[in-house]
């Protein structure tokens, strides 16, 4: 979930007329903490933002970004395995091609922050002729002779917690924490006025019949945190209709048979209903509101990860 800091950081350093670089991970070879398509900021300054192993070549990858500030050129480096750099190892024992591009005065971060903001795919393209944002996802491409490369990136994931109680709370913090979105809509006044002081966009649900008030797209989880499950059925119908990667619900196995069946009455199928995940995390009978939450977020990104959205979307 770095990628919205890293170019966050870039906008900053060039809005104080710093230079920069984006650093792109071109392929990796074995083992490896990053994917191809992850990036790293550097400014002139050498501070930086983002990451692209567990901390074992950051400081190598600044000095190289420093010295293709002063060269003014973009290269292709190779850490680890088959790098000329022999004292600079990587412990997992791989290879991890890096892309140094100097950004200059673009408006390169700016363009991603609105599609990131905009919850929109992008693509990062690099080649000859610099760097550039592209408003679509595009395949991944890597040339290492020309240091020619595509990286599409998706929205990040968007938590629509729908519920009440400790577990909204958790699983809000929670999200935040780990560089999540979210939404959280409640019929708990206490809940909204802690979590909006909080700067967190919660809103007050009065009725079960408020479906108005959900909002998806494709990279959205809608997570259900009811103990009374009446509160879901309205909810819970419009929500599967919506665009969504993932729908769970809190509550044991009699409670989800409760909700299937008055799911099915409304006319929804069971293969819709089949993919709700319920009971809610990766581990179940979690009582703590912070280990369900844990326990939620995880499957949450779990799914997340393994959802190849371009198959997904047509």
């Amino acid at each position: 979930m770095d990628f919205e800091k890293v170019c966050q950081f870039l906008f900053e350093a060039q809005a104080r007329g710093a230079e920069t670089v984006l650093v792109t991970v071109g392929a990796v070879e074995g083992s490896s903490m990053r994917n191809p398509g992850t990036i790293m900021g550097v400014a002139e300054d050498g501070s930086y933002a983002g990451s692209l192993s567990g901390g074992c070549i950051e400081s190598a990858v600044v000095a190289e970004a420093l010295d293709v500030l002063r060269s003014g050129a973009p290269r292709v480096v190779r850490f680890g395995a088959g790098s000329p750099y022999l004292d600079i190892k990587l412990p997992c024992g791989g290879g991890i091609d890096l892309i140094f591009h100097p950004l200059g005065a673009g408006g390169f971060a700016a363009a991603c922050l609105g599609s990131i903001r905009a919850r929109t795919p992008l693509s990062i393209v690099t080649g000859t002729e610099g760097v550039a944002h592209v408003d679509e996802w595009l395949p991944p491409q890597f040339d290492p002779a020309t240091g020619s490369c595509t990286f599409g990136h998706w929205p990040a994931p968007l938590l629509q917690i729908v519920g009440h109680g400790a577990g909204v709370e958790a699983l809000a913090s929670l999200a935040r924490t780990y560089g999540c979105a979210a939404r959280i809509l409640t019929p708990d006044e206490r809940i909204i006025e802690t979590l909006n002081a909080q700067g967190l966009a919660a809103h007050f649900l009065r009725r079960t019949s408020q479906t108005e008030l959900l909002e998806s797209d494709p990279w959205t989880a809608t997570i259900f945190l009811f103990h009374d499950h009446d509160w879901e059925i309205d909810l819970m119908e419009q929500a599967l209709q919506q665009p969504h990667f993932y729908i769970g619900a809190m509550g044991g196995r009699k409670a989800h048979a409760f909700r299937s069946e008055a799911l099915m009455a409304r006319g929804v199928s069971a293969e819709a209903i089949a993919t709700i995940r319920a009971p809610i995390g990766l581990f179940h009978s979690s009582r703590d509101p912070h280990t369900l939450a844990l326990s939620t977020l995880g499957e949450v990104i779990r799914t997340y990860e393994a959802t190849d959205f371009g198959a997904a979307l047509g």
